[in-house]
């Protein structure tokens, strides 16, 4: 039978909806009903999504829900919640766990865990503290080097689990304690040193782009290069071949997109204006999604959280992408760690310590990232987050005390580590795990 579609061999599946007649002419496939989905107008879309409902696939779309659900809740209680102040304080207290959230969704990926993000990034905070205020080093300079000690201690975990075959639990709960160790050490007796209000890490979390034009034209950037980006992606895979989205979509999606980067941009302006941390942290989800989505080394990555022994037989140095992951991850750590030092302007002996391992694991997790590797994107560090600092905002707002929080978050965790274990398996059955 001949047919006139064909489905791609490479890419999301959300890439993979869309009819290119030219492509296919004369093979003989089985035709994928994703591609007839246009065909079909909005019936075809409903059907999709009950396909993807039944297959487990909706991606983002539960956490978009749940965070739409929680802001609802807050303004019910609090009519202060979704003003432009706090929403604005909500985007850069998110930037230092989103930071580290975005190395774990690294170490994710592959099927592993790293519990000593918490307190490299505390150590990177105390090395900048002491090598700049304490020992007077140039700010640029102890920042790199304090950036450069999570890399090495990453480095160091990721050599003892890909190398010696020590499992990435042991070696990360070994990090925790020997690093936390390292940080009360190096910050000394007073356990505590303030940093600079007007010097360079400082200014990460409190420089804000004052000018109207510079949240605007953020906004308008954003708009634009998606739509650049899209359909240059659509005429290479029609020049390739492959099923490639409408124009019509392209241009529905990019005015969804603009009307939520105008808003966002429009709730700056009404504050203090258009926050740099903000900027620095979409400017690593984009930069990180990258890496990932469309470079060989992402693809290792996602192929060794697969399957270890198959990505081994396919050629893939497995102990040099592992031992990476983990230098990555720590690097994370560390540009993490001088966020949450700029933001209370003090390195100090409580840095990454309680719950904040915790809010940075399920900041990836809440996000989409599966706990069973080789499912998520960086992009999920930024959902996560921001559900999880909002029901912080939010709770504190009501004035619930810590123990209530806790609770509140660690449902949340656990409903959605439920929900991820739920889906795998509903995909397992539908034959696409």
């Amino acid at each position: 039978m001949s047919i006139d579609k064909t489905t791609a061999t490479s890419g999301t599946p959300e890439d993979h909806v869309v009819e290119n007649p030219e492509a296919a002419k004369g093979s003989d496939v089985a035709v994928d009903p994703r591609l007839l989905v246009r065909e079909q107008g909005l019936a075809g879309y409903v059907t999709e999504f009950k396909r993807k409902l039944k297959a487990g696939d909706l991606g983002s779309v539960p956490v978009v829900i749940g965070l739409a659900i929680i802001w609802i809740i807050f303004q019910s209680l609090n009519s202060n919640f979704l003003t432009a102040g706090n929403l604005s304080d909500i985007s850069v207290a998110m930037v230092g766990t989103g930071m580290i959230a975005v190395g774990i969704v690294f170490v994710l990926l592959l099927g592993e865990i790293d519990l000593s993000v918490g307190s490299v990034s505390g150590v990177a905070g105390a090395t900048f503290a002491v090598l700049s205020v304490t020992h007077g080093m140039t700010e640029w300079l102890a920042f790199v080097l304090a950036i450069l000690t999570g890399t090495a201690a990453g480095a160091i975990h990721g050599f003892f689990f890909a190398r010696v075959g020590v499992p990435a639990f042991a070696v990360t709960l070994a990090g925790l304690l020997f690093w936390q160790g390292f940080m009360l050490q190096i910050l000394g007796s007073n356990g505590t040193i303030n940093l600079d209000s007007d010097g360079l890490v400082a200014k990460l979390t409190s420089y804000y782009f004052t000018d109207v034009a510079a949240a605007y034209g953020l906004a308008i950037v954003a708009t634009a290069g998606y739509f650049l980006a899209a359909f240059r992606e659509n005429r290479r895979r029609e020049a390739a071949g492959v099923p490639s989205r409408p124009l019509s979509e392209i241009i529905v999606r990019t005015a969804l997109l603009a009307v939520v980067s105008f808003a966002v941009a429009i709730v700056y302006n009404q504050y203090k204006g258009l926050p740099l941390a903000v900027v620095l942290f979409l400017a690593v989800l984009l930069f990180t999604d990258f890496v990932l989505r469309r470079t060989a080394y992402g693809r290792k990555v996602f192929a060794l959280g697969g399957s270890v022994e198959a990505s081994r037989r396919a050629g893939i140095n497995v102990e040099l992408i592992r031992i990476s992951v983990f230098a990555i991850a720590g690097t994370f750590a560390a540009i993490g760690g001088l966020f949450v030092a700029s933001k209370i302007a003090s390195a100090n002996q409580g840095a990454g310590t309680g719950e904040f391992l915790m809010n940075v694991i399920a900041a990836a997790v809440i996000g989409g990232t599966s706990l069973f590797g080789g499912r998520g994107r960086t992009w999920n560090a930024l959902l996560g987050v921001l559900v999880i600092v909002s029901i912080q905002y939010g709770l504190a707002l009501e004035g619930i005390a810590s123990p209530v929080q806790y609770m509140i978050t660690g449902g949340v965790l656990l409903t959605t580590v439920v929900i991820d274990a739920v889906t795998r398996r509903t995909q397992r059955t539908a034959g696409r795990a």
